[in-house]
């Protein structure tokens, strides 16, 4: 079943192969094959890809989404972020991308700047109604949250209802009034109590295919275009 049917199905990540893997380039966290999201100056998300042809500073970035940039543009400047499979971390790198034929862009002068622990993703904040379906336990059953940020691998929820780290659950919202609900399977990993008998949760999205993750994908640029038009 699909990610918007219900919950998608879960798929192994494989490690890069042989040839994918980076020579002698100083970004040792860095490999080719790596999923990136691509943000301009002003932090605005600009398109997610897959970072191919890496060589030296020097790579291919080929677009998983559209683009909130134009084919046509000039130049410019950004922070690409990425995940490692090889550290389980954050991978941030900055480069000058240049766009070329056929939804690639050219990436020269690519520097690694930072690695951490933190998020990889971009994350679109929010303030959507939505519920949260336990399956069994104190809070079974389906239960109104707020969505307060999105991204391809989790999300933050507010709610008055009690949960616990490990605790996995169906979220539902509808992410834009002019499509179905999203229905996608979530586990907490991390609880803040906050005044109010009120509670937020950090929450990682399971068992995503990588054609769900391009739905979720889609879903945050539509969203964030529609913001920056009401702006």
């Amino acid at each position: 079943m699909k990610l918007f049917d219900l919950f998608g199905k879960r798929t192994k990540t494989q490690p890069p192969r042989e040839d994918e893997k980076t020579e002698n380039t100083g970004l040792l966290e860095v490999y080719s094959g790596m999923r990136v999201e691509v943000t301009g100056p002003d932090d605005r998300l600009l398109f997610v890809a897959k970072l191919l042809g890496l060589r030296g500073t020097q790579a291919e970035l080929h677009l998983y989404s559209e683009a909130s940039v134009s084919q046509e543009s000039e130049p410019l400047r950004v922070r690409i972020r990425g995940y490692s499979d090889h550290e389980k971390k954050a991978v941030y790198m900055e480069g000058l991308i240049t766009p070329m034929p056929n939804k690639i862009w050219h990436v020269d002068e690519l520097t690694l700047c930072r690695v951490g622990n933190d998020r990889a993703f971009f994350r679109l904040t929010t303030n959507l109604d939505a519920t949260a379906t336990m399956f069994s336990g104190l809070e079974m059953g389906e239960k109104p949250c707020k969505l307060l940020n999105i991204s391809v691998g989790g999300a933050g929820i507010s709610s008055q209802c009690r949960y616990h780290k490990g605790d996995k659950f169906l979220l539902k919202v509808k992410l834009l009034d002019d499509r179905p609900a999203s229905a996608i399977f979530s586990q907490v990993v991390r609880v803040i109590e906050k005044e109010g008998a009120l509670f937020e949760y950090g929450c990682q999205f399971l068992e995503l295919t990588e054609e769900d993750q391009e739905k979720i994908t889609q879903n945050i640029f539509a969203v964030q275009r529609q913001k920056r038009s009401r702006s």
